[in-house]
């Protein structure tokens, strides 16, 4: 399950992908517009930058971009760096793989081969499309960055 930091990260991002190339935004003007707990924005904010997704200009003017085009943004990839792996159990994922200490042949196990068919629907999915794409999806007509979140 995508967790709250996941959803506001994507919120965050979809923001970020809406404004003009070069302009950049204040963290408080993201969590307005997103419903966002700023404290909580600022520390999503810093991961995603850490991740190379997001990039911050400090100072009296400074605040948050993409520091890359949202073309070039995967979904999965702004998931898995707030959210950690896409597999529901360990022993599931390509990226955390873990065997569980419970199981007697993981082979045979039907609650892995299970996790492994969810885990590759979610990566169909997330590491197929972009941020670009999913900013899109509400209307592409719109261009309004509200109308996205």
């Amino acid at each position: 399950m995508l967790t709250a930091k996941g959803k506001y990260g994507l919120k965050a991002m979809i923001y970020l992908a809406g404004l003009e190339a070069g302009e950049i935004a204040q963290v408080a003007d993201i969590a307005a517009a997103c419903s966002i707990p700023k404290k909580f924005l600022d520390q999503i904010l810093s991961e995603l930058r850490n991740a190379g997704l997001a990039f911050s200009k400090k100072g009296k003017f400074g605040g948050y971009q993409l520091a890359k085009p949202a073309k070039q943004i995967k979904v999965g990839h702004i998931i898995r760096t707030l959210d950690g792996p896409l597999a529901p159990l360990a022993c599931a994922s390509v990226t955390a793989y873990r065997p569980c200490d419970d199981c007697g042949n993981e082979k045979l196990c039907a609650v892995r081969l299970m996790m492994m068919q969810a885990r590759e629907a979610l990566s169909k999915v997330f590491d197929h499309r972009t941020l670009a794409q999913m900013r899109a999806m509400a209307d592409p007509k719109k261009t309004s960055v509200k109308t996205y979140l």
